[in-house]
């Protein structure tokens, strides 16, 4: 209770202070007083009493900093006015406040911004039950379906039989649980039955019954999935995202048991996720709906669940307590031999490379993770380089500052203050510095974490990804600030406490040999020489794009819109589809100005990849794989794609009619000898020998899904109308003669007129279709051009302050030399040539420095290989411009100053 007494009562000193010191004041007097009085009546002289009240009392302000220290928190009365004095001080000095508070803030913030996506995206685990006893089979992001063999044997995604093989004779598992891969592709349609609303396309992916139960979670209302509801002729059930519940629904608790229309099928929902879950992946369009996998037939019309060629699954399971991985992946890659053993497409050679590998599964299947981790990684060293410049660039503020003061210093030391005390005050001024630098660093990064999304997932809105700095991000700018605050602020403080009290009797600034420090002149090198490597990084990445976007990807995108569909999810059998084409291409043609109509599964430059095994009748198996289109007779006219030889595809090409296949120059030079016609033969895809293709043409390779697959991607176009291992078609590219302004509303009203159910899933013109494959590229090369500026502009207002400090250093001698003749021009070359020196010194370590770092990049880079001589040239240019306009102004400074004055200020 003592300590606890103690304790109220330091605390009460503390915000009582004034109140205390009047107190004692008035009890100090009255002691004296007493004394006085005392020695008057034992008739001492009123003169002497006084005096010997004090020698009998004591030094009243001695005694009175004792009952400080013992009634309260003296240190902390100390650190009050030392911060009160830093304030004043760094009040009086705005500018060299808001730059060292700026500098911290963007260097900071920078780091702090990229760590929230770091943390967000490659270290985030799922919201469920003890992720980290999670493992998932696979470890790449395939993307949609396939089959055949991969070329390097690893698998990561797998067929209905397989994931119930896997299943039944892996015990070590608790639950191994399927879901859908390339769900994003094929949205469902949805209307709620009663409503008024229109169909509208929303995420539906499918998975197994105990998907929910793997993961351990509970629903928010009504049930989630069981293994009852996964299984063929079970009643068509669902389970909506919370998400969707609150969003779309506005939480309406009726939602569960009620009908809603799923693809033109009644599907009952029978409850809500929990809230937070966001599905088993991060994807920038999560689930709206969960679907039991074996309802995928009647609901999507798919064929992949029922084939077991087709892998379409990706897998995670909860491995049981003690469970070694090691002999759980050889064991489940000896089951997959023997499945693959028994397919036609593989060889021996095929089947001995096969295998697959057990990751981590507590993030989920991180195909984001995988497509964003080398784009993350470099982000977080450029933003480390940043930091390293703002860190140089404070260094040097805060020593020039210290400069400034030694006389102040000097003037205190001759007054008597211990050297501890100044640097502790110095040392506090920093701190404040860096706190509230911190503090403003935190609002960079939110600005910039949002800046990071909108670049990364351009139009997106449900990205689970928030931009709120967490708690580690919090420590982590506070910690960097305060390490910044006393690392660069010490040797500022111990240079300043070491003034000695002789540089405040005279004038310190006159000097001829004096200006920067060799340690300024250093962090100023520095920064030319980290900034040179950002510049010529923004450079590289600038022309890696635009290297990108002016590839000839064999295209024409002017007056071309791209009109996605889904015809299973309007209900439409196979017997009926070509009926559809054929009333599609009559319909969109009706629209006035519109040239050409293309029908295809899908579209150049567009995010899909639907790939067989083919083999050339006749000939050795040469294991080589194709990707299938099928496409309508005006399809290649309509995405600007010539045909080279033989000819394209045409009505004529029916269900009839022999089956036939128009491939790309490709597909030619990885099947036939240079020189070969490929017109005539014939080949077989899918290892189905009953329906091999004829070769009635060879049309340009098109670049599709990505542009450096250009030269290397095998493909095959089949009629619409004409078996294939391809579904049902999903994109109409409408040519136009013109920009037609409301063709989305056009096309979405020609859409319903045909069949109110087949909803529009989407609508982009061409070009936009095309800009979207280059987002990534076009985030690192936002963000680089961004570091990039920030670098120089730090390393610019770095070699400013130093000259400008240099300058003011050297007034006297300068005033010396033009009293002695020298003229202006002069000066200002003097003082230009030392900044320059700096900046070229910065070059000369910065230039090897860049020609290394793209070696660790060019992985990034397109077509880009070194430091090419453009990137280089424009960066040296860059740089040496700022150091002349960060020279310039000082040096003019110089040039205009009067010596006579100069010479009697000092």
């Amino acid at each position: 209770m003592n300590k606890i007494h103690e304790v109220l009562r330091r605390l009460r000193m503390l915000f009582y202070r004034k109140q205390f010191q009047a107190d004692l004041e008035e009890e100090m007097r009255l002691h004296l007083e007493l004394r006085e009085q005392e020695q008057t009546d034992e008739g001492v002289a009123s003169s002497e009493s006084r005096r010997a009240a004090y020698r009998r009392f004591g030094n009243p302000t001695s005694l009175k900093e004792k009952s400080y220290t013992a009634w309260g928190w003296g240190w902390l009365e100390g650190l009050m006015q030392d911060a009160r004095f830093a304030l004043r001080q760094l009040w009086k000095a705005p500018g060299f406040t808001v730059t060292v508070i700026l500098t911290l803030a963007l260097g900071i913030g920078a780091n702090a911004a990229i760590f929230t996506l770091v943390k967000a995206v490659l270290l985030k685990n799922l919201p469920v039950v003890d992720p980290r006893a999670l493992v998932r089979v696979g470890d790449r992001a395939d993307c949609c379906q396939n089959s055949g063999p991969n070329q390097d044997g690893d698998y990561s995604m797998f067929s209905t039989d397989t994931y119930q093989q896997m299943k039944k004779n892996t015990p070590e598992f608790e639950e191994l649980a399927a879901m859908q891969a390339g769900f994003e592709n094929r949205p469902v349609v949805i209307r709620r039955d009663g409503g008024q609303d229109a169909p509208k396309p929303r995420m539906g992916e499918f998975v197994s019954g105990n998907y929910f139960r793997m993961f351990g979670l509970q629903p928010v209302t009504g049930r989630l999935l069981s293994d009852t509801d996964d299984v063929a002729g079970a009643p068509l059930v669902a389970v909506m995202s919370y998400a969707t519940w609150r969003g779309v629904y506005n939480g309406d608790d009726s939602v569960v048991g009620s009908t809603f229309w799923m693809n033109t099928k009644a599907v009952t929902v029978v409850g809500v996720a929990p809230e937070g879950f966001y599905g088993d992946r991060i994807s920038s369009t999560p689930p709206d709906f969960y679907l039991p996998i074996a309802t995928m037939p009647d609901e999507a019309g798919g064929k992949s669940m029922r084939d077991p060629a087709q892998n379409w699954l990706d897998i995670i399971g909860r491995v049981k307590p003690g469970v070694a991985l090691a002999p759980l992946q050889e064991k489940l890659s000896a089951q997959l031999k023997r499945v693959y053993a028994t397919y036609p497409d593989f060889s021996a050679a095929d089947i001995a490379k096969t295998h697959l590998v057990l990751t981590a599964g507590g993030a989920g299947t991180q195909s984001m993770q995988e497509n964003y981790a080398s784009n993350l990684k470099l982000l977080i060293w450029i933003a480390a380089l940043v930091l390293m410049i703002a860190c140089a660039n404070i260094a040097n503020l805060l020593l020039v500052r210290g400069m400034q003061r030694k006389t102040e210093m000097s003037v205190r030391t001759a007054l008597g203050a211990m050297r501890s005390r100044i640097v502790r005050q110095l040392l506090t001024e920093n701190l404040l510095l860096a706190g509230v630098g911190g503090i403003t660093a935190l609002a960079v990064s939110y600005g910039g974490a949002r800046l990071l999304l909108m670049l990364a997932f351009p139009g997106d809105q449900h990205v689970p990804i928030s931009s709120r700095p967490s708690t580690e991000v919090l420590l982590f700018a506070m910690c960097v600030s305060m390490a910044t605050g006393v690392l660069f602020g010490l040797a500022p403080a111990l240079i300043g406490a070491k003034a000695p009290p002789a540089d405040a009797l005279r004038n310190g600034t006159r000097t001829t040999t004096g200006g920067a420090s060799l340690l300024q002149r250093g962090l100023v090198v520095l920064q030319a020489a980290l900034s040179v490597v950002l510049l010529v990084g923004a450079a590289l990445f600038s022309q890696s794009l635009g290297r990108l976007q002016h590839t000839d990807m064999k295209l024409q995108s002017k007056n071309r819109y791209i009109v996605h569909i889904n015809a299973q999810a309007a209900g439409y059998k196979d017997e009926q589809v070509n009926a559809l084409y054929r009333l599609l291409e009559e319909r969109f043609h009706a629209i006035s100005d519109v040239v050409k109509v293309g029908v295809s599964t899908y579209t150049p430059m567009e995010g899909n990849n639907d790939g067989y095994g083919i083999q050339l009748v006749g000939q050795p198996n040469l294991h080589k794989s194709a990707t299938n289109i099928i496409v309508n007779s005006e399809y290649f006219d309509s995405v600007g794609t010539r045909v080279l030889m033989g000819r394209g595809i045409t009505v004529q090409d029916t269900a009839t009619s022999p089956h036939v296949a128009v491939v790309n120059e490709d597909f030619v030079k990885a099947l036939f000898k240079p020189g070969e016609n490929p017109i005539g033969h014939r080949f077989t895809a899918g290892g189905d020998p009953a329906k091999p293709y004829e070769i009635v043409g060879v049309v340009q390779g098109t670049s599709y899904t990505d542009v450096r697959w250009n030269g290397a991607h095998p493909m095959y176009f089949g009629p619409l109308t004409q078996p294939s291992e391809a579904g049902y078609a999903g994109a109409i590219v409408v040519e136009t003669a013109h920009p037609i302004s409301d063709m989305e509303s056009i096309a979405r009203r020609t859409l319903m007129e045909i069949n109110p159910n087949l909803a529009m899933q989407k609508f982009e013109t061409f070009d936009a279709q095309i800009a979207g494959r280059f987002t990534h590229e076009q985030m690192l090369s936002t963000l680089m051009t961004l570091f990039g500026g920030l670098a120089l502009l730090l390393a610019t207002v770095g070699l400013y302050g130093v000259t400008s400090y240099t300058v003011a250093r050297r007034t006297s001698e300068i005033g010396i030399r033009m009293a002695l003749g020298a003229d202006r021009s002069g000066v200002v070359a003097m003082i230009l040539r030392s900044a320059l020196l700096q900046t070229l010194l910065g070059l000369a370590i910065g230039i090897p420095v860049a020609f290394y770092g793209v070696t660790l990049v060019k992985s990034q880079l397109y077509e880009l290989t070194t430091v090419s001589n453009g990137a280089l040239v424009a960066a040296v240019g860059i740089l040496l411009a700022a150091a002349c306009v960060a020279g310039i102004i000082p040096a003019r400074r110089a040039a205009s100053v009067d010596p006579v004055r100069a010479l009697r200020t000092d």
